[in-house]
């Protein structure tokens, strides 16, 4: 701009320099207020103070001068003059000419604290708007207050009445050690529980069923024996009440359960032939059952207990069980203890398949032979006894007669191969079960249950005919 001046020369200077700083101060107060429009704006690009990234708030902010642009996740239009959070994503539009932004990486609200007093990082914009001030002060005042001493005495009194002071745990445990028993002293005191004079017979079977339990330890079973109470379950097995008998031949079974040395005491306390003799009379099935099963826990791997079963006519007792007419539920039970005697025998017999080998290897090959079990069976009808039970429903049955058949075949095979009701009889079942082999084969069992039946069909037919 040129500017014209008819003053004298010096005048003339003093006036453009005067109209230069007018000029000057113009486009500094225009350049000002340019500047101030808003104490939150953002400059574009602009980045979060280094750090931990806290933002700050410019004090003396009228909230009515800002106009602070909230963006989305979509592009919008930025007006001029509007404020941009800061992580916002700006970009410019050379189709529009515009300003676009959008939602950048959002960050979340961290709280800061020193002493009693509280203050909330922004980590999203490098100022704060009055609103979320306001938000950030009402969350502390319902969130923010610590409770008073009073408060946290009533808190802690609550606490200590809902648990117990360490001292009285401690006299709590002390008196549980106390009354800690070991197994030998239970089995004193049940022992004593029975024998007292005044018992009922409910305190005396409840007695002998928690004997029961303990006595299948074998230190337990061998420590009933050395305080005597062996014999009181075997005088127990005298007594007139089937509960009492019944719970007491239970206690027997399970105490010489594969425990040599209280089989002994056993046998020699005369048990063998009270149970004998129990099963011999007319007696509940309950009754029965247990007495059996003590009967054979009794005999198994014990040649002596074997042999004093045979001379008490042990073999004619059970055959008149599985004779008797109410005894269906008894036979696959005496069968069983049959097969076991049999099959033990031959194991021990045949070298390396004792089943208790140790240095006395030799004695117990010499007490098995003299036990005569086979021929004695084929003598007292057993050879037409077993048979039965191929007639049962019931498939473990079967098996069991089947097996029982093979194992008394030396003795038995020539009245076999005379029974064609027997012949028959095994070739119906051998057609059932290969119609159930093929089936269980179809559901990729090649060797399941049924199949395993069928080779023992297979076998048993092959000596017979």
């Amino acid at each position: 701009m040129t500017v014209g001046c008819r003053a004298p020369s010096s005048d003339c200077r003093w006036l453009r320099v005067a109209l230069c700083l007018w000029i000057l101060s113009f486009h500094f107060v225009y350049a000002n207020n340019e500047k101030t429009v808003s104490a939150l704006t953002v400059v574009e690009g602009s980045e979060p103070n280094e750090g931990d990234g806290e933002a700050h708030v410019d004090e003396e902010v009228d909230p009515e001068d800002l106009e602070v642009f909230q963006p989305t996740n979509q592009w919008q239009t930025l007006r001029p003059g509007q404020a941009v959070p800061a992580g916002s994503h700006v970009r410019l539009n050379l189709q529009t000419g515009q300003r676009e932004v959008k939602l950048g990486e959002e960050g979340t609200l961290r709280y800061w604290s020193d002493g009693k007093r509280q203050g909330m990082v922004n980590t999203q914009a490098t100022s704060f708007t009055a609103q979320e001030l306001k938000k950030a002060l009402k969350k502390f005042k319902e969130e923010g207050v610590e409770p008073s001493d009073k408060d946290q005495e009533k808190r802690e009194a609550e606490l200590r009445a809902q648990y117990r002071p360490i001292e009285e745990l401690k006299k709590d445990m002390a008196q549980l050690d106390m009354l800690v028993e070991t197994d030998f002293q239970v089995m004193t005191r049940l022992i004593a529980k029975f024998n007292h004079s005044g018992a009922t017979v409910e305190e005396r079977v409840a007695a002998l069923l928690d004997l029961e339990y303990l006595v299948h330890q074998v230190d337990n079973a061998q420590d009933l024996v050395s305080m005597g109470g062996l014999k009181l379950v075997i005088d127990a097995l005298n007594s007139t009440d089937p509960r009492l008998q019944e719970s007491a031949a239970f206690v027997l079974g399970s105490a010489v359960s594969s425990n040599p040395r209280v089989q002994v005491e056993a046998v020699e306390g005369g048990a063998l032939q009270k149970l004998l003799t129990l099963l011999a009379t007319e007696r509940p099935m309950s009754v029965k059952k247990k007495l059996l099963f003590a009967v054979g826990s009794l005999l198994r791997h014990f040649p002596f207990a074997q042999a004093h079963f045979l001379k008490l006519g042990g073999v004619q007792v059970l055959g008149d069980l599985f004779r008797a007419a109410g005894g269906v539920a008894l036979r696959v039970r005496v069968v069983t203890l049959l097969y076991d005697m049999i099959i033990e025998k031959e194991l021990i017999s045949q070298a390396g398949l004792d089943p208790i080998p140790d240095s006395s290897h030799q004695e117990r090959l010499r007490q098995y032979a003299q036990i005569s079990l086979l021929p004695l069976l084929a003598e007292q009808g057993w050879c037409g006894l077993v048979p039965e039970l191929l007639a049962s429903p019931e498939h473990d049955w079967r098996e069991k007669a089947l097996r029982t058949l093979l194992a008394m075949m030396p003795n038995c095979q020539a009245l076999y191969r005379q029974d064609q009701a027997l012949s028959r009889s095994l070739s119906a079942l051998q057609q059932q079960y290969q119609e159930l082999a093929l089936s269980e084969r179809g559901l990729g069992e090649d060797d399941g249950y049924f199949g395993e039946i069928l080779s023992l069909l297979d076998t048993v037919l092959l000596r017979v005919r």
